[in-house]
């Protein structure tokens, strides 16, 4: 048996507050440290004597944690002490090597804790997407698909007749590019200029396109920045072609995901022709390998394999066994 520490605040002594900050703080226990309800044999709870309106008890019951016993308590007023705060201590079983969680302003307690991320590369049509948006969901973190920003690009110099080998033209495309990506029901959405891409970016043209226009300086200059300052606000897990080895070098976990050119062109070829494409497999597949050379030989941070990334080759996996395989990894390393 082991113990994990947590605490949180809240901003104002309600209960909508206290049981907002109490699931946060459980579910974010329970994601770092891999945990389902079953192994959770005791929550413990003490809050501030400031907090007075709701037991944090009973707002872990109401947010699902049925299972193990749960106690609170309050507090002696101590002069200092950080205000508005919930404690939480778990006694729980299967767990290697825990991970405390602090946070809001609960944070300040502990500097050593810190967000997470998950950096995929790999070439076109590996299937890291696929993984990607499947890791998110497991450990209830955010995806932030980095290809569909490149594909924006693109789609905006293609609707703007816009030489892709044109760096200065492309340039100026980059100053006045309005792209933002908005999370709705639990999926992203690309919007350029107001519009909802998401769609149109898919298309064979834009995906060549893509590949071209990122290779510019000027872009994926622009394309980062964005990128960084995501990550920075909250645990998330990024596919790319150069996430772990220049966008987020300093990754908790990195994996460069790959599968054989003809694996990969078959699961395009597949996925287009559900959606109603007229395609050829054989140009899909010429079509992949020049991508795959384009993206490793530009001159700007090209695709490759960071030292530290863990190599997944999926030809002969099928997505629950790539989700898998990484999941033990991330497990070794917690």
């Amino acid at each position: 048996m082991k113990a994990i520490r947590g605490a949180t605040t809240i901003i104002e002594d309600t209960p909508a507050e206290i049981r907002s900050a109490v699931k946060e703080l459980l579910d974010e226990i329970c994601l770092k440290n891999f945990l389902l309800e079953d192994d959770i044999l005791c929550i413990l709870f003490s809050n501030t004597s400031d907090i007075r309106s709701f037991y944090p008890a009973k707002a872990a019951r109401e947010a699902g944690y049925s299972s193990p016993a749960l106690f609170s308590s309050a507090e002696p007023e101590i002069e200092g002490a950080l205000p508005l705060c919930i404690r939480v201590m778990l006694l729980v079983e299967n767990c290697q090597d825990v991970r405390h969680v602090y946070l809001r302003n609960a944070a300040s307690l502990r500097k050593d804790l810190q967000k997470f991320s998950i950096a995929l590369d790999g070439p076109s049509g590996s299937g890291k997407s696929t993984v990607a948006k499947l890791l998110a969901k497991k450990f209830n973190i955010l995806y932030l698909d980095t290809g569909a920003m490149y594909r924006a690009c693109a789609l905006k110099a293609i609707s703007a007749g816009v030489d892709m080998q044109d760096n200065s033209a492309v340039s100026s495309l980059m100053q006045t590019l309005d792209l933002k990506i908005v999370y709705s029901e639990g999926s992203q959405h690309t919007v350029l200029d107001g519009k909802d891409v998401s769609e149109d970016i898919r298309r064979p043209e834009v995906s060549m396109a893509a590949s071209k226009i990122s290779a510019l300086r000027c872009v994926r200059e622009k394309m980062v920045e964005m990128q960084r300052k995501i990550a920075s606000e909250q645990s998330c897990v990024l596919d790319g072609r150069d996430i772990g080895s220049f966008v987020l070098p300093k990754a908790e976990f990195k994996f460069y995901i790959t599968a054989s050119s003809k694996v990969r062109a078959k699961r395009r070829y597949d996925e287009l022709k559900a959606k109603g494409f007229d395609v050829d497999l054989d140009s899909l597949q010429k079509e992949i390998e020049e991508r795959d050379r384009n993206d490793s030989t530009r001159e700007f941070s090209p695709l490759k394999q960071a030292e530290d990334a863990v190599l997944v080759d999926t030809s002969d996996m099928t997505v629950n066994e790539v989700v898998q395989t990484i999941c033990a990894k991330i497990q070794e390393k917690v």
